[in-house]
């Protein structure tokens, strides 16, 4: 897979987030920013973000996924968003 079908896949399954997606084949690093995440434990954000993926990752179209969440106040605070 290519970090634009990711994307695109993530921005389909999960409403008002915005996605980075870097790496290739299919070991993957995502950040997914959105009110989605207000309110989740760090548990439950990365499940929701897993779910989006399930499919994928049963297929073994995706295997190694790392995931950063945040809220957009957190994004905006972080040193990411610079």
């Amino acid at each position: 897979m290519q970090p634009n079908e990711v994307k695109a896949l993530l921005e389909s399954r999960i409403d008002g987030c915005e996605f980075h997606i870097q790496g290739e084949g299919c070991n993957f690093q995502v950040i997914a920013v959105g009110e989605a995440f207000e309110g989740l434990s760090a548990v439950k954000r990365q499940q929701l973000v897993y779910a989006a993926l399930s499919d994928e990752i049963a297929t073994g179209a995706l295997h190694a996924i790392s995931i950063k969440t945040f809220t957009p106040a957190q994004w905006s605070a972080s040193e990411n968003a610079q």
